[in-house]
């Protein structure tokens, strides 16, 4: 890899080649809109890397919350991920079916729950059936394990804490929503939201970092590129935001990438902005 921290990103290559691998646990964490027609885990179920597992992110949330997957606590995320299989010596290995969109929101979530030997597979399932890799239609049962989470809070930010950096200004907001729904043109994917952005925020998505072609990131001269073209060096501090946390996630991952630091995500992001009754709002663009 060409990154300055590559750590958090594996080739198909790599991989194919650590499949059986005692401590290699591959994880499918596909996630789509709720405006997109599909199911996630009836896919896993009819096609998936072998020995992967499904990670649900409508599943291992906070149950108690009407906002969508939002972070569980560190006592649920632990049971749910101790039935996966999963123990804190494991390697862990996430794709999704696209490329690149929901695998960085499961990266961060066990990130922010103190396990840091986990990876994404650049290019995602999408490579994997382009190169003619195998597949496999079997449900993967792991014996349960143990898994004892921790939580750092360094790493999301509520409504609160995004409400005072706009006094404070501490912190860029990176919006990776698509830009009409940035600027407002669009409608929400959730009924009842405002349109619109924070104010100041800027406004990045996850396809500016990945190739048409391969589905795989960018390299990163290319990378830095699209951070330095809105203004952001290495050393800006940002937050990032999208619909529900979810695309986020993955701005936050390509600057760990570049900078070997986790941007906090606004885990509630505009699911909870767009109904805030007079939060602050601005539309068009950056």
């Amino acid at each position: 890899m060409t990154y300055p921290y590559p750590d958090a990103l594996v080739s198909s290559d790599w991989l194919a080649d650590h499949l059986k691998t005692s401590n290699i646990r591959v994880l499918d964490g596909t996630y789509f809109l709720p405006n997109v027609p599909r199911n996630a885990h009836d896919e896993f179920q009819a096609e998936h890397i072998p020995g992967a597992a499904f990670f649900d992110i409508d599943d291992i949330k906070d149950p108690n919350s009407s906002l969508p997957h939002m972070l569980p606590t560190p006592t649920i995320f632990s049971s749910k991920i101790r039935k996966l299989g999963i123990n804190n010596n494991d390697r862990i290995i996430i794709y999704d079916r696209i490329g690149f969109f929901s695998a960085p929101r499961v990266w961060w979530t066990f990130r922010i729950f103190g396990h840091e030997n986990v990876a994404i597979l650049d290019g995602g399932l999408h490579k994997w059936l382009v190169e003619g890799r195998p597949t496999s239609g079997s449900e993967n049962i792991w014996q349960p394990s143990h898994f004892l989470a921790s939580f750092n809070a360094d790493m999301v930010r509520n409504a609160e804490q995004v409400m005072e950096n706009l006094q404070s200004k501490n912190e860029l907001v990176i919006d990776a929503r698509p830009s009409d729904r940035f600027e407002g043109i669009a409608p929400e994917p959730r009924e009842g939201l405002a349109r619109g952005h924070i104010p100041a925020s800027l406004n990045l998505m996850p396809s500016q970092f990945v190739s048409n072609d391969t589905h795989t990131l960018l390299p990163s001269d290319a990378i830095a590129a699209q951070f330095k073209n809105i203004g952001i060096t290495p050393d800006t501090p940002i937050l990032t935001t999208c619909g529900s946390g979810v695309a986020a996630s993955a701005i936050t991952f390509v600057r760990y990438l570049m900078t070997g630091k986790v941007a906090p995500v606004y885990d509630g992001s505009w699911s909870e902005w767009g109904a805030i009754e007079h939060a602050p709002i601005v539309t068009g663009k950056s």
